[in-house]
């Protein structure tokens, strides 16, 4: 295992999708490359992601979808961690997060107006989302 960073993130798949495999696969190369991982598990709502967030002072909260409703399972989740005083928290959101065959462009902006800091195509590899992460939240 690797060395602790001293940075908490908050993991997990959101709305009703149930894909665990994506999930357990983030929380290894995380944890192995140093990361404190909260994995809230599949079929997690906002709140769960939101609520470990808080209660381990957490610096990230990376979204995982792979059944296509991540765009209405998403919504709104920027608000809610302001409501809860974590306003500037990273959001990080990947997988297959619309229905059926949209431009990415598209797609990218209007995650990126719901206020994620980064978002991932379909087969975004968790090392670069790791690599982006480090850089934002200033790891070596």
């Amino acid at each position: 295992m690797g060395n602790k960073n001293g940075k908490t993130v908050v993991i997990g798949v959101i709305g009703s999708d149930c894909h665990a495999v994506g999930n357990k696969i983030i929380d290894y190369v995380l944890t192995e490359n140093g990361f404190n991982v909260i994995n809230v598990g599949v079929i997690s709502p906002q709140e769960d992601f939101i609520n470990a967030a808080v209660e381990t002072n957490a610096d990230a909260i990376i979204v995982s979808s792979l059944y296509g409703h991540g765009e209405i399972d998403c919504r709104g989740m920027r608000e809610k961690c302001e409501e809860a005083g974590i306003g500037d928290i990273l959001l990080y959101v990947g997988g297959n997060i619309v229905v059926g065959k949209q431009e990415w462009e598209d797609v990218y902006e209007r995650f990126k107006s719901m206020g994620f800091d980064r978002v991932y195509a379909p087969g975004t590899p968790i090392e670069h989302t790791m690599e982006e992460m480090k850089e934002d939240l200033k790891i070596n």
